[in-house]
């Protein structure tokens, strides 16, 4: 055993940082705190890749741990799941608009979010909610569609009257774009987002909301069956999915992928199966 620091731990099947945690730490979300041999902070990359049989290193003094507790209820939702600590650590570049409190007020709207079916499938729907806004946004750091030369295009006549001034590009954690979608979601969530779009960009709740109108409105079901996959083909699949998907949408969806598989890791559940689209 070669722990520069703290106590040896020998990773076993089944293992991710968030369980060693749980049974070592007595709170998995202190998996941050496991160190390498030589006492160095494990990596995102380390993260992504423990090994069975790899060395890892528990802080002194926890070597024989009070029994963990029991993982969050059915009943506590999303931030029975995520803390702010660990949310922070999923996204530790994130512009600073999209806040922990600003998402935890927006689930408060939608009380089905991860909190329907198992403790697994709650789990599991925050991973696939996040891996899909870290992929859109960049982990967080654009609020805006980045393409500006396009964002007086999102208007349909047709449909709700555009409003003089006023763009519907693309804003928020899943991007809401188009006329239509600012008055339908604004209808649904009680805010008059078709005369006030720029409300999407400068509340951090409101913006959080509309994610999860989207979310709740088309995935909600889908991480649970047939799973993953079918968030990717639901919110971009015309571009990332099928055999006419570009071998840069194709790499898109396998960021998604990525992206899910890591956080699901980080909160200690499997990914379950049918993860592409």
């Amino acid at each position: 055993m070669s722990c520069t620091i703290g106590s040896s731990y020998i990773v076993k099947s089944g293992d991710t940082l968030f369980v060693i945690a749980q049974q070592q730490l007595g709170d998995g979300n202190r998996w941050y705190e496991l160190k390498k041999p030589d006492g160095s902070p494990l990596t995102d990359a380390d993260v992504a890749n423990l090994q069975i049989g790899q060395e890892i290193c528990i802080p002194n003094g926890s070597v024989t741990p009070p029994p963990p507790p029991p993982l969050p209820p059915i009943g506590k939702g999303f931030a029975g799941i995520v803390s702010q600590q660990t949310f922070e650590a999923l996204f530790p570049n994130r512009n600073g608009f999209y806040s922990y409190d600003g998402l935890v007020t927006a689930t408060q709207k939608y009380p089905s979010f991860c909190n329907e079916g198992s403790d697994e499938e709650c789990r599991r729907e925050a991973a696939a909610f996040l891996a899909n806004v870290a992929q859109e946004t960049g982990f967080l750091q654009y609020i805006d569609e980045l393409n500006t030369a396009v964002w007086g295009s999102y208007c349909d006549p047709t449909t709700y009257p555009c409003v003089q001034g006023k763009t519907y590009h693309g804003r928020g954690p899943i991007q809401l774009s188009w006329n239509y979608n600012y008055a339908t979601c604004g209808a649904a969530l009680g805010i008059d987002l078709l005369n006030n779009p720029d409300l999407v960009s400068t509340d951090s709740a409101i913006s959080f909301m509309t994610a999860l109108w989207f979310w709740m409105t088309s995935c909600h079901n889908a991480i649970r069956n047939p799973g993953f996959g079918m968030t990717i083909s639901i919110i971009n699949g015309g571009i990332e999915c099928g055999p006419n998907a570009s071998p840069q949408g194709r790499q898109e969806a396998q960021n998604r992928i990525n992206f899910y598989q890591d956080f699901c890791q980080r909160l200690g559940v499997s990914p379950g199966e049918n993860l592409s689209c």
